[in-house]
């Protein structure tokens, strides 16, 4: 499996500055929000989606070299997504992530919600400074797109009737909308036509239902220690996903262990056993190989370079060999 790290090579140098710049970013005036945002940056991550936005300038810039506002939308991007995951973990009363303490489980609930929001600000504000208003429209709505898959997501908790055309909206909500908008604003900076801009939004959107739907796979699949929760932690808290969905149709006893919110003893077991037994978590392969598929039909409208190849081999080598 190729790694990231060898993908994201054509932006090595570019995500280097980012990370030292977001640190200067979110430096605030109050030291214990200022501390938890360090921590968050300090833990690191893969930073897909800032090497996204920067391969995506590249691959649109071949001429002539990124621009001051392409780095900026980098760091915003990375900003808006972390700010994301801090409220996602008070919202999970998460622990841990990526191996370490989360901002919740070090600060308390308030100070990681205000954390959040000052991220989100922050990173508004940076944004307003671009001054290019359709990428200030473009991040805005991933911010509103945020709240609303949260909200969607919990209304819809250990809820069997949950379709799937229900499940991609959440998973667009929650994940695609962040890389679709960040990709096209990236191309818009580089001034290029609206098809080619459509084209990429296309890209980051199926990019990131194929992403979203690979980590759901990996919920069933996965160990402890790749995924840094217990296996199922999606499933137990009632959060149903595309194995979850095709296995209910295949088979329906499914659903009284899932109505009953898993209440008796051996129930989460016994679930997790009938879904790796099943044909839900291939269908859901099938889902994610389809969505990767369509973005890379996608990437017909970049010329060839070092960045467009890496746009290539994040969809077919990196997202979907994570399943094997």
């Amino acid at each position: 499996m190729i790694s990231s790290t060898s993908i994201f090579a054509p932006v090595d140098t570019d995500l280097r500055i980012l990370t030292e710049n977001l640190k200067t970013l979110v430096s605030a005036r109050h030291p214990i929000l200022g501390a938890a945002a360090e921590h968050l940056f300090e833990a690191g991550g893969k930073r897909i989606r800032p090497a996204l936005v920067l391969l995506v300038s590249r691959a649109t810039m071949l001429d002539q070299d990124i621009t001051p506002r392409h780095r900026r939308l980098a760091e915003i991007t990375e900003m808006i997504h972390t700010a994301s995951l801090v409220h996602d973990d008070v919202v999970d009363e998460a622990d841990l992530r990526r191996q370490e303490p989360t901002v919740n489980s070090l600060f308390g609930n308030k100070i990681a919600v205000l954390a959040g929001d000052f991220l989100f600000a922050q990173s508004s504000w940076y944004l307003a400074n671009l001054d290019h208003l359709e990428v200030v429209k473009l991040l805005s709505e991933v911010i509103r797109d945020f709240a609303e898959g949260e909200i969607l997501q919990a209304l819809n908790r250990f809820d069997t009737s949950l379709s799937l055309e229900t499940y991609l909206k959440k998973n667009y909500y929650k994940t695609a909308s962040l890389l679709a908008n960040s990709v096209k604003a990236a191309a818009l900076l580089s001034g290029v036509s609206t098809e080619i801009a459509e084209s990429l939004y296309e890209y980051g959107c199926n990019l990131g239902l194929a992403y979203q739907i690979v980590d759901d796979i990996l919920d069933f699949t996965g160990s402890t220690k790749v995924l840094g929760k217990p296996a199922g932690s999606d499933l137990a808290s009632g959060n149903l996903t595309a194995p979850v969905i095709y296995t209910l149709v295949e088979k329906p006893y499914l659903e009284v262990l899932i109505e009953r919110e898993f209440s008796q003893e051996g129930d989460l077991a016994e679930a997790l056993t009938i879904i790796r037994e099943g044909q839900g978590l291939e269908q859901a392969r099938k889902l994610a190989t389809h969505h990767a598929h369509l973005a890379l039909e996608s990437l017909a409208c970049l010329k060839p370079s070092a960045a467009c190849q890496s746009l290539k081999e994040l969809t077919d080598n990196y997202i979907l060999n994570r399943l094997y």
